[in-house]
């Protein structure tokens, strides 16, 4: 889709608007030039109709007769160059003097004059007939006057005034179209600094944007601040999985290519098989470094998304534990579940389960022979509590402290604890956690042995 002119679409919109505001003033104003050019020559009529009817006299033998003032025709015949018709009747529609054929207005009862529009010939006329009566001292004798002329000087006034009201509106017009460009114009001129901020700034520049005078760019400004603000997180999670993959995988890598090369070198079966064996165990680490960097990836990933959903939190727990039995079994461990059977929390179901499989699997393979580990799920009124407890050797204080600090970007932490596997667990426990909206709290198990890790949820419905 090709991109638009804000400005020539806003003018456009405004020139058809005026466009068709202008034809219905036009058509409003024609319709009142008429009214008006009709009224100013209803009146020449009936004055000039007066005028004849006045110099209407009785005679010497009783009749009427008639002194036409030429006066009164020239007012007609001198606004435009029309053409000027009268006709004078006697009593009982005699006709008296003019234009015999002229036809007379029918004047409605009670009214002395009447106005109408026709045809006399081939020319369109206006007329007013006119009734008036004389008195003879015996008698009144009634007359009527008619008087018409063309309707080319009322066509030629309508259209005079229709003429200069376009004119007058094609000048508003086109003043408001200037005003508009030109208030556009300077509207736009904190949107053209926001695109020369924006386009000056190198690809790693994601500063706030300053906020602008105008609010509606000031609201595009906040949402693009708001998307680089949301482009550095991922950048920032992008980086620390970059980070996080190449110090993890960098020890068993280094190991399973020295174990290789001692393979290669060996001519003793029994070293070779140790080497092969050792080998073995750095590709087993490095895919479970693997496999939690995926996760963490995935914890990047659901960080900037609405993931969360309402679950019971038991089933989940119950079934993770489950499966690190056999784990346990073969490092003689008792790993048992005590707890509530129903606990409802706002969590994503794989990382709930990611984040316990991690704190499980740290207890069974540092707790010691023998150790019993418990997975331990508590209710209060607002929260559920999810632990991990063993009655193991611990961590000393120091290193709890450090676990405990262990934060995204943070890595110190995972150099200083015991192994890599363990350091990036707690990571990926502490992302998690993070994204519920926890935190993991370490501290010494019951009696002040061993380890219980502790991780607390709001509680949901």
């Amino acid at each position: 889709m090709r991109p638009y002119s804000l400005r020539r679409r806003l003018l456009l919109w405004l020139f058809v608007a005026t466009a068709i505001i202008g034809v219905v003033a036009l058509a409003d104003t024609w319709r009142e030039a008429l009214r008006t050019a009709q009224g100013v020559s209803d009146r020449v009529l009936a004055g000039s109709a007066l005028a004849i009817a006045e110099r209407v006299s009785v005679d010497i033998n009783g009749g009427l007769e008639v002194d036409i003032p030429y006066s009164s025709l020239e007012m007609l015949a001198s606004t435009a160059q029309d053409r000027v018709f009268y006709r004078v009747d006697a009593p009982m529609g005699t006709y008296l003097t003019g234009y015999e054929n002229l036809p007379v207005v029918a004047i409605p009862p009670g009214a002395i004059i009447a106005f109408a529009d026709g045809i006399y010939g081939d020319t369109r006329i206006r007329s007013a007939t006119l009734t008036r009566s004389l008195s003879t001292g015996s008698q009144s004798i009634a007359f009527t006057v008619t008087v018409a002329e063309s309707t080319r000087a009322r066509e030629a006034l309508a259209r005079t005034i229709l003429l200069r009201s376009a004119l007058r509106l094609l000048v508003l017009g086109l003043a408001v179209v200037s005003i508009v460009w030109i208030a556009v114009t300077l509207a736009l001129r904190p949107l053209d600094r926001l695109v020369e901020d924006i386009a000056r700034r190198s690809p790693d520049d994601l500063r706030v944007l300053q906020k602008q005078t105008v609010q509606e760019v000031d609201v595009l400004a906040e949402a693009v601040n708001s998307f680089m603000q949301r482009l550095e997180t991922a950048l920032a999670a992008l980086k620390h999985f970059t980070g996080n993959a190449s110090h993890q995988l960098r020890t068993p890598l280094a190991v399973l290519r020295t174990q290789l090369a001692l393979i290669a070198r060996s001519t003793n079966p029994a070293a070779a098989t140790d080497a092969a064996a050792k080998a073995e165990a750095a590709l087993v680490r490095a895919e479970r470094v693997l496999a939690q960097l995926l996760v963490l990836a995935r914890v990047d990933a659901a960080s900037g998304a609405d993931i969360l959903q309402t679950l019971d939190a038991v089933p989940i727990a119950r079934t993770i534990t489950a499966e690190i039995v056999p784990l346990a079994i073969l490092r003689d461990i008792d790993l048992g579940y005590d707890g509530a059977d129903s606990a409802m929390v706002r969590a994503e179901p794989v990382l709930l389960g990611e984040l316990l499989r991690n704190l499980l699997e740290n207890a069974v393979a540092y707790a010691g022979i023998g150790a019993v580990v418990t997975m331990r799920v508590r209710l209060t009124d607002q929260t559920v509590t999810l632990c991990v407890e063993d009655n193991g050797p611990g961590l000393s204080p120091q290193t709890v402290a450090l676990a405990g600090s262990l934060t995204r970007g943070i890595t110190q932490a995972q150099h200083a604890l015991p192994t890599t596997g363990y350091g990036l667990g707690l990571a990926i426990t502490a992302e998690i956690a993070a994204l519920f909206g926890a935190r993991i709290d370490l501290k010494p198990g019951p009696g002040g042995t061993g380890l219980a890790a502790t991780i607390s949820l709001q509680r949901a419905g």
